[in-house]
Order: C-alpha cells, then sequence, then structure tokens
C-alpha cells in the first residue's frame, strides 16, 4: 500500500523551535497506520529541528507503549516504526466503557495563565463523553484577565466559573468538588491537553470493581524541547505508568514493599478522578498541602493514599491519556521542585505523625522504610544526549536536585506552619450540606 500519508500532529502544538540535540518531537500513533504492507514515510507537523521522534503507540484505545524513531528530512520511516512497534509488548485488552455512562465533572484549578487555560479547554470541551460539565476554580487571582476570557469566549459552554479567593491548590480542588454535580469529578490543570477519549477511559477504570473510587490517568510529556523540560521528563515516574493495575490494601501488589506509600505508582494531579459522594464524605483535599500553600504541594499524593487507607481502591488507567507541558526555563523548574521537595517532605511528616499511618510505616520492613527515606534523594538526569555536556546539563543534574532535597528537610517545618494556619479537610457540616442539597437536586 505504498502512498502519501497523512502527517502526524505533534501532542501539544507550538510555535517555539528546539534548542536541545536531545530534543524529542512528541505525537501519538495507531498500529493501523503502521500495517504490514503499508510503506514509505510519514510526514510530520512542526518538526523542524527535531532529530528523533517519541511515539505514544496505540492500538484502538489500548496503549502498547512508546517508541523513539529518527527524523529524516521532517518525516519517519514506516519500515523504523514498524519495527520499533514490533519490538513492544503485545496489547493488553482493557475493558469498554458501558453504555450506560456516569455524568462527569470536570474540574480545572487555575491561576494567572489564560493562555495556559485556553489550550485546555478546547480539548476538554471537544471530549468524546455525552454528559458532562466543567467547572473552573480561579483561585486568588491577581487580575481578571482569565475571567475576562471565560466571559468572552465560553459563555455557551457547559461551563462554571469560580474563584476561590484564599490561594492554595487543595482548597481550590475542594471548591471545584463542592461546585460539582456529576457523579465522578475529574480533575486536571491549566497545562494539559487531554485526549478526546479521557473520560471514557477513566470511567472504564471505574468498571473494574465496585471498591474503586479512585482512578489516575497516564499523564505524558507532551513537549520536550529544551533541557530543562529534558530534566523533569526523565525525573518522574507518573509519565510512563504503561500498565493498568488495581491497588487496594485488601491485596497489596507483592513487589512494593513500600505500599501503600508507593506514590509514584499511582499517578499525578493533572490527571484523576474521584467519585464525587465519596470525596465528599472523606472531608476532600487536605488544605496542608498544595500549590499556593507553604508546603507547595502533595494534595495529590495525599488523597491517593487516603483512599486506599479508607479501604477503597485505586485504579492507575494508562488509556486515559493527559499530555502536560513541562516547564521550560530554569527558574521555573527550581519553583516547581522546590514545591515537590516541600510538598513530599510535608506528605511524609503527616503519615509520621498520624498513629495508623505510622504503624504501617513501622511494619514494613527496613528495606522499605529506607526506601521511603530515599524518596527525597535527588534523581540522576537521565542524559539521552551524553555528548550534551554544557553548564547548564551540569546545574540541572546537580543544582535542582539539591533544591528540592533540601526542601524536603523543609517539609516538616511547613507543614506545621500550615497546621498552626487551621489547614484540614472540609468539615462535616459542609459535606453533609453539600450531599443533601444535591440529593434534594437530583430527586427534583
Amino acid at each position: 500500500m505504498p502512498g502519501a500519508q497523512r502527517a502526524l500532529l505533534p501532542a501539544m502544538p507550538t510555535t517555539i523551535a528546539p534548542d536541545w540535540t536531545g530534543a524529542r518531537w512528541i505525537g501519538s500513533v495507531d498500529v493501523a497506520l503502521f500495517a504490514e504492507g503499508v510503506t514509505g514515510t510519514v510526514p510530520l507537523v512542526q518538526a523542524t529541528g527535531y532529530l528523533t521522534a517519541r511515539l505514544l503507540v496505540r492500538d484502538g484505545s489500548s496503549v502498547r507503549g512508546f517508541v523513539e524513531v529518527p527524523i529524516a528530512h521532517g518525516a519517519l520511516s514506516v519500515s523504523a516504526v514498524r519495527r520499533a512497534i514490533e519490538a513492544l509488548p503485545p496489547t493488553v485488552a482493557t475493558p469498554s466503557s458501558p453504555a450506560s455512562l456516569p455524568s462527569i465533572t470536570v474540574v480545572v484549578c487555575t491561576r494567572d495563565r489564560a493562555s495556559f487555560l485556553r489550550t485546555a479547554l478546547g480539548g476538554i470541551i471537544a471530549l468524546d463523553y455525552p454528559h458532562f460539565d466543567i467547572v473552573v476554580v480561579d483561585n486568588a487571582p491577581r487580575t481578571s484577565e482569565t475571567a475576562d476570557m471565560i466571559r468572552a469566549e465560553y459563555a455557551s459552554a457547559q461551563l462554571t466559573l469560580v474563584t476561590e479567593p484564599t490561594p492554595g491548590l487543595a482548597r481550590a480542588r475542594n471548591t471545584g468538588l463542592l461546585r460539582a454535580t456529576g457523579d465522578i469529578v475529574a480533575y486536571t490543570d491549566d497545562d494539559v491537553l487531554v485526549d478526546p477519549l479521557w473520560l471514557r477511559e477513566l470511567v472504564a477504570g471505574f468498571q473494574l470493581g465496585p471498591t474503586v473510587e479512585c482512578v489516575a490517568g497516564l499523564v505524558p510529556s507532551g513537549e520536550l524541547r529544551n533541557q530543562v523540560q529534558g530534566y523533569f521528563d526523565g525525573r518522574v515516574s507518573w509519565s510512563k505508568n504503561l500498565t493498568q493495575q488495581v491497588f487496594s490494601l485488601a491485596a497489596p501488589p507483592p513487589m512494593s514493599p513500600l505500599f501503600p506509600f508507593s506514590v509514584g505508582d499511582f499517578g499525578t494531579g493533572a490527571n484523576f478522578a474521584l467519585r464525587r459522594e465519596t470525596a465528599l464524605r472523606m472531608g476532600g483535599f487536605d488544605t496542608a498541602f498544595g500549590v499556593g500553600t507553604s508546603t507547595g504541594g502533595g494534595e495529590d499524593i495525599d488523597m491517593f493514599t487516603r483512599v486506599l487507607l479508607d479501604q477503597h481502591s485505586l485504579v492507575v488507567q494508562p488509556t486515559a491519556i493527559v499530555w502536560h507541558r513541562h516547564r521550560d526555563d530554569l527558574d521555573a523548574l527550581r519553583v516547581q521542585a522546590r514545591g515537590y521537595g516541600t510538598g513530599l517532605g510535608a506528605w511524609l511528616t503527616k503519615i509520621l505523625l498520624a498513629p495508623h499511618s505510622r504503624r504501617m510505616v513501622l511494619a514494613r520492613s527496613p528495606r522499605a522504610i529506607l526506601r521511603l527515606a530515599r524518596m527525597a534523594k535527588p534523581a540522576a538526569q537521565h542524559n539521552e544526549n551524553p555528548a550534551d555536556d554544557t553548564p547548564l546539563a551540569a546545574d540541572l543534574t546537580k543544582g535542582v536536585g539539591w533544591v528540592e532535597l533540601a526542601s524536603v528537610l523543609r517539609g516538616p517545618v511547613m507543614y506545621a506552619r500550615q497546621r498552626r494556619a487551621g489547614a484540614t479537610i472540609m468539615p462535616p457540616s459542609a459535606v453533609s450540606s453539600t450531599l443533601s442539597t444535591r440529593t434534594s437536586e437530583s430527586g427534583r
């Protein structure tokens, strides 16, 4: 079947050219495009300056894995991609979404990033799902830019704008939860682009068992233009969780001695969903955590572990995909590393102070406890281009990792500061009021 092939689009469009020889053009392909008998090349859109493509390979709605293939003259060799795909593990069948789909509220928390939010909302509004609404939480905005943009451009959309005046991502997530009307609340960020099947695949995760109350999806790098983005891509684990898993205390994973505190196995706050009533009864998110607070992060890993400690199940659903645009300058990366580190240190403090979780940690083997302590250790940079020995590369490898480590050590102090300021989960009165209101509305 020779002939011209339709051009592949990047996962996240950009007008900025790469400035790093280790840059990767990022996209998604289906195996059918490279079936036996297909020949020639496949052109890439916005590939100028890229030498290598990283492709997320799908087989229908299933995910096979990632391959990396050289780019020549802005195109990929079909035979080279086919060989790379053949080396991947076989497709693992995943359950299809049921005919009857629950209602979903998508919550997007944002702060003063209207241009990012515009891209995220464009993808969310176009989702392939029959009944969902969107709640945008504008968290402690410094200007009216976000509100003005939404009123001007999204007046006809099924979208609610809520302002949460107190800074803090956990508080913003709670505000979205209290305004949600869907059976399921799906959370994402403003610096993402969601896959068209995102909500359907999240729902498929909830179908894996009656105790499933949380589903976390895959968050691959949507752009790798420079070393800063490359560092972050090599640092995180949740961009590579390609195996569907059901986690629960009733059936601990045999190869994870740290479970349920093995937070890198679960996902991240840019892509997860909760059953609304369960999230409310749990008190929502702990406002001691999150960007915008002294702890700077950790509200997502805290929620994931609380779901498990409450005897619910958490599903990792790699077919529910949200592409993430990483920070692309060193100062922003340092800020992010500081938040990750402080949030991790604060969360570790919480689980060690709470009697039940402390007993669970101490019951793990000494080896597991050492692994818990090493979560704060700066990771070695995965240098896909060893010849690229620039001052920035050295700074990334040494400087950012130590910023994160120092921030972990500050975590306990910041956690105590948030607690003294009154941070907590939502009070039962707010939860019961919301539940009774929603129950009354659903009965009309």
